[in-house]
């Protein structure tokens, strides 16, 4: 592996200058609170759960790029690793996948995921796809067509593979606390993640698809995943209520009852209004101690909430693996 500094402008300007903030203060607030009482309800506590670690020796904070060999090719990841880290201290690890026809480089700066991880002292890694797309990348979702409805090529690696073993990767340079691992995405990195809530619950805690919630068809695992899932009613390219290309198909609200049955939830969702646009449904009572949560933003279109960071982590943390 080849680790090399980037030098990155501090805070999320940039980030801040690209997309709208859905979610006010208020609401921040108030969705932590129901994420809490969702934790509460279902028994599970962060401090209940004895750590499970890999631990590199690195000892450097700072945002860095790594190559990793992997099935023939070089694979770009970028991480991000919190000030407050230190050297043998595992700390919880976040992987943020990009949309089709995106980058690593760009889910950094459009999610503004790096300023969460310092102050709630996590390591975020953004990995890249390897199938060319557009300007940037997408990723091979096993079964599934690409977002112009193409099938990916059969040279096209195994991305599961990949992803599943990347947190072991990166554990040998840092310390990752290895019940701790979890993974968001958005658009097809959110499909993506979706594919490795059932292809990789034996690695991953829980999953946050942001506009790209599904249930995988072929899902063999029957182990719980935790799900939390942001998705605007308004968003044209996975529309909210179904339809559109090969790849989407069925609603949402259809994705989400379906991860509540495969976690085995309570029969009836509760329903919070948190604001004139946003709207939680939270499926609690769920085996292992999971919980499935979909936020509907009312009128939202096909973009990352910025302020919804901190209730992803603060879901995550709530949520470590079982086993």
């Amino acid at each position: 592996m080849r680790w090399s500094p980037l030098r990155r402008a501090a805070g999320a300007i940039g980030t801040r200058r690209a997309l709208a903030v859905l979610l006010g203060v208020g609401v921040l607030a108030a969705a932590a609170a129901v994420v809490n009482l969702a934790a509460e309800a279902s028994g599970t506590s962060p401090a209940a759960q004895a750590p499970a670690t890999t631990c590199g020796s690195g000892d450097s904070p700072g945002t860095f790029t790594l190559s990793i060999p992997a099935q023939g090719l070089d694979r770009t990841v970028i991480g991000h690793i919190p000030p407050s880290y230190r050297s043998g201290h595992p700390d919880p690890l976040v992987l943020n996948l990009h949309g089709s026809g995106s980058t690593a480089a760009n889910q950094e700066r459009v999610t503004g995921m790096d300023a969460t991880a310092d102050e709630h002292q996590f390591i975020v890694a953004y990995p890249q796809a390897a199938i060319r797309y557009g300007k940037g990348y997408a990723w091979n979702v096993p079964g599934v067509p690409l977002a112009d409805g193409k099938t990916a090529p059969r040279t096209a690696a195994n991305d599961v593979t990949y992803l599943t073993g990347l947190s072991a990767q990166l554990g040998q340079r840092y310390c990752v606390e290895a019940n701790r691992v979890y993974v968001a995405g958005f658009s097809g990195g959110g499909r993506m993640t979706s594919q490795l809530g059932c292809a990789g619950a034996d690695v991953f805690a829980a999953i946050a698809p942001v506009s790209g919630l599904r249930m995988p068809s072929d899902c063999q695992s029957s182990t719980p995943m935790a799900v939390i899932a942001f998705h605007g009613t308004a968003d044209r390219s996975n529309p909210y209520d179904g339809g559109g290309q090969r790849y989407w198909t069925y609603s949402v609200p259809t994705a989400e009852n379906r991860w509540a049955s495969h976690d085995q939830c309570a029969s009836e969702p509760t329903v919070t209004t948190l604001s004139a646009s946003l709207t939680p449904r939270t499926f609690e009572h769920c085996a292992d101690g999971s919980a499935v949560q979909l936020y509907t933003v009312l009128d939202g279109g096909h973009q990352w909430p910025v302020s919804a960071n901190a209730i992803i982590w603060s879901f995550f943390a709530a949520h470590p693996r079982q086993s």
